[in-house]
């Protein structure tokens, strides 16, 4: 982008790499402009414009601390900083849509025969439609609700800034520092910081300037019109506190001033004044009355909790705010480290996507892999940005959304959008993201019960639909295509990796294994007999594409993943008495695969597929990805038919070309060792399905972003198949480089350099001891191996595989022969 008034020249310098200039008052703390030592911004972790943002989703730079999210402009005149907070949404308990009480999604009439009636069309026939022969599963999703736009904090400028120079918008996805600097016609140069703090859950801003006395504004904040609201100011704090007209949610958030030198003044609009100051802070706190307790999910006013908040951020101090943001975000962003020679973009961030775009319009290939590390790490910047203990997880837009309607509620949506969230979690080295999806499907368990027994027929266990929304939405969505229970299974899957790759018995006996027990007891119950004899899922859908069946791939894998899955953990957690019941049920199930007519992984279990099919969805690939029933190894023949049904899909995707479709395809590709053709699933979702920020585009959906971490950690290393393989899918293009900070599964670190496609060195680190089989194709002429701090074991290579035992906490480094 380039516009009149703004040049490319940065005034600030080193500075805006560093951050702001400080607040230097004993009360605010005292901090320099400089950079910690060493902290110099990576190539892969700085996009910059050279102008403001006009555009919510295509242009301004998100910062968030799990619960409370902020979209920033940069704008000269009045800056404009729009939040959220996770907990903030209509619909639900309270609300009243059209005259319909929320009911969690179940029936409000009594359908007795309904799932009786479908199931017996399809065994009669074959199959249902998703219209009249299924309308008794749905209805209108009365009280469902979507997430809602907190608000709007604006700094007006209190006298024009004339014609600026040295414009520079800046977001480090290493500090989570979003920086804006800027000098005025009178020749001050301004700086504002911002960050969000998840040690002290405040959305901090900063403005300070080259000369004193320069720094003069107006704070206001404003919020939309589908609520009751009030604003009020005391003291250098602004209060807006209300309530969402639909359920009554009340909301507050409040934005503390602090000022060095100048003065401070405040209105009965609700605003505050600072004339003349030579620095100034505002600390934002935002929070609801919500609390994630079924059935009423409400829980104590937040007037008291939001001003403990800010109290507390005002009495540590900037200096102490910054430093602790920056010790929490480094420990979690630095983890993860991909060099493959990429070298920092000589022009803005978007002018540079823009470069690659228009040259993949006249046939280049690849892009430059400046911008693919760059879409890979600020998939890891936006998880941990919108998902830390106590927070939601991460809906359809993380947690950042300017809307009172937005698309797709910004729900969670679970026949892979939420699952796609977490798959970087524990791969890219972020397992502290994980527990608010822990927490979410805990919290599904008892509204979850209701829908079980009402919808399914079933007296035990618990199931969820394929919408839900924070306050317990299991049932049915709109139409009767959203009656997939197994959706629930998939979502459950993450807690069993989570398990795999940190190894914390702990947390797979209190927190994972109730839910994987209690989710299986349901399918006991569920399940039906085929005319085959074996175990289906009837009715089942493939998303979103075709009719009913009984026993479609999808559905079958997912269960067939979770009884494995739950039989695997109830051996580690000693439940003896459960699993007979677990190895019945898994031996008559149907397994879902089957290779159809033209060789390709079937996906229904009748032969239905077309080959110039270009929908969206890839059901039919779960065991593939993210499953580990299909393998090279274990299954060849099921892994050559899912490479012909990937690649047949994949060639008839045009009409839907979307970002998180382009993310799934990375990982499929990943997994059948493609490494050019996730590639080019990547450069494709840069060159057609991302903002000019980096934010996935169709609209802004955030699962791509989450994605294409996943899919870049795949093409790197892997450890679903009983080894840990290093480089499985390495793309000619990444011929050199090394990586570090992956994470495998066994609770293993993994760190690894190569040159010419050939790994040179490999370094993983045990947290757990245990095992290792370690193998890429270098290792065919053996290994040396040295351990860190202890003696080296004894190992064993062959076929380009090393095996040996592991002790707890060691290192060890393993060059080939």
């Amino acid at each position: 982008m380039s516009s009149p008034g703004f040049s490319r020249r940065s005034l600030l310098g080193a500075a805006m790499a560093g951050g702001a200039l400080a607040l230097t008052t004993a009360a605010l703390g005292r901090v320099t402009a400089a950079a910690a030592p060493g902290a110099r911004p990576a190539p892969d972790s700085v996009l910059w414009f050279d102008e403001p943002a006009t555009l919510w989703q295509e242009q301004a730079f998100p910062v968030g601390n799990g619960a409370a999210g902020a979209m920033i402009y940069g704008t000269v005149e009045s800056e404009q900083i729009q939040f959220n907070h996770d907990t903030l949404w209509n619909g639900g308990p309270g609300s009243h849509d059209e005259g319909h009480e929320y009911n969690f999604g179940n029936w409000y009439e009594a359908r007795p025969t309904a799932l009786a009636d479908v199931r017996a069309t399809i065994t009669a026939t074959g199959s249902a439609d998703t219209g009249p022969a299924t309308a008794a599963l749905g209805q209108t999703k009365w009280g469902y609700g979507a997430y809602q736009t907190f608000g709007d904090l604006f700094l007006d400028r209190a006298t024009p800034a004339g014609a600026v120079t040295g414009y520079r918008r800046q977001l480090d996805l290493a500090t989570g520092l979003a920086t804006v600097g800027f000098t005025t016609a009178d020749g001050v140069a301004h700086t504002r910081e911002l960050f969000a703090s998840f040690p002290d859950h405040v959305i901090v801003t900063r403005l300070s300037a080259s000369r004193g006395g320069q720094v003069s504004f107006t704070a206001r904040l404003s919020t939309a019109d589908n609520r009751t609201v009030t604003y009020s100011a005391k003291d250098g704090r602004i209060t807006m506190r209300g309530a969402l007209t639909d359920n009554g949610l009340v909301f507050e958030a409040q934005v503390q001033v602090l000022v060095e030198g100048g003065r401070v003044t405040t209105d009965a609009a609700g605003r505050v004044t600072v004339t003349g100051a030579d620095a100034a802070t505002l600390v934002l706190a935002p929070g609801t009355d919500y609390a994630p307790v079924y059935p009423h999910y409400r829980g104590v006013d937040p007037h008291r909790v939001v001003t403990s908040t800010v109290d507390g951020a005002v009495h540590r101090g900037y200096r102490a705010l910054r430093e602790r943001h920056l010790a929490d975000h480094r420990e979690l962003f630095g983890r993860v480290r991909i060099d493959l020679g990429q070298q920092p973009t000589t022009v803005p961030t978007d002018e540079a996507l823009q470069e690659f775009k228009q040259a993949r319009n006249q046939g280049q290939i690849s892009a430059d892999p400046q911008l693919e590390m760059l879409h890979f790490q600020i998939g890891r910047y936006l998880l941990i940005g919108s998902s830390r203990e106590g927070s939601r997880p991460a809906n359809l837009q993380g947690v950042w959304n300017d809307s009172t309607s937005p698309d797709w509620q910004s729900d969670y949506t679970t026949n892979i959008n939420l699952e796609m969230n977490y798959w970087p979690s524990d791969v890219t080295n972020l397992a502290e993201t994980v527990p608010p999806l822990v927490d979410f499907i805990d919290g599904l368990r008892a509204p979850g019960r209701v829908t079980a027994r009402d919808l399914c027929g079933v007296s035990q266990g618990f199931a969820a639909m394929s919408h839900v929304n924070v306050f317990g939405y299991t049932g049915v969505s709109t139409n009767a295509a959203t009656w997939a229970p197994e959706s629930t299974a998939w979502l459950i899957r993450q807690l069993w990796e989570h398990y795999l790759f940190t190894m914390d018995e702990d947390f797979l006996r209190r927190r994972a294994y109730p839910i994987l027990k209690e989710h299986t007891q349901f399918w006991l119950g569920y399940l039906v007999t085929d005319a085959d004899g074996t175990l289906v899922v009837s009715p089942s859908f493939s998303p979103e594409l075709g009719p009913f069946t009984a026993g479609a791939t999808y559905s079958q894998t997912i269960v067939w993943d979770l009884f494995t899955n739950t039989l695997a953990a109830a051996k580690v957690v000693g439940d003896h008495a459960y699993r007979p019941s677990l190895e019945n049920t898994l031996a008559k199930l149907d397994p879902g695969l089957r290779i159809g007519s033209w060789g390709q992984l079937q996906e229904w279990k009748t032969d239905l597929d077309e080959p110039d099919s270009g929908h969206r969805h890839m059901s039919f690939s779960y065991p593939l990805f993210p499953g580990h029933q299909i393998t090279a190894e274990a299954t060849p023949e099921f892994y050559e038919a899912a490479r012909v049904a990937v690649e047949a899909r994949t060639a008839h995707t045009a009409q839907n070309d979307i970002g998180w479709n382009r993310a799934q395809k990375i990982n499929a590709f990943a997994r059948l060792h493609n490494g050019d053709q996730a590639r080019e699933q990547l450069d494709h979702l840069l060159w057609r399905n991302t903002f000019a920020n980096f934010l996935n585009d169709w609209p802004f959906q955030i699962d791509g972003n989450f994605g294409v971490a996943s899919g870049v950690a795949e093409m790197l290393l892997q450890s679903h198949a009983g080894f840990v393989e290093v480089l499985p899918a390495l793309p000619t293009g990444w011929a050199a480089g090394s990586f570090r900070g992956l994470r495998a599964r066994g609770a293993f670190t993994v760190n690894a350099w190569w040159t010419a496609g050939w790994v040179t060195k490999i370094e993983v680190t045990s947290d757990v001891g245990g095992d290792l089989r370690l193998r890429t194709a270098s290792l065919g002429g053996g290994a040396r191996v040295h351990a860190v701090g202890g003696p080296t074991p004894h190992h064993t290579t062959h076929a380009g595989e090393l095996a040996m035992p592991t002790r707890r906490g060691a290192t060890y480094t393993v060059t080939p022969a």
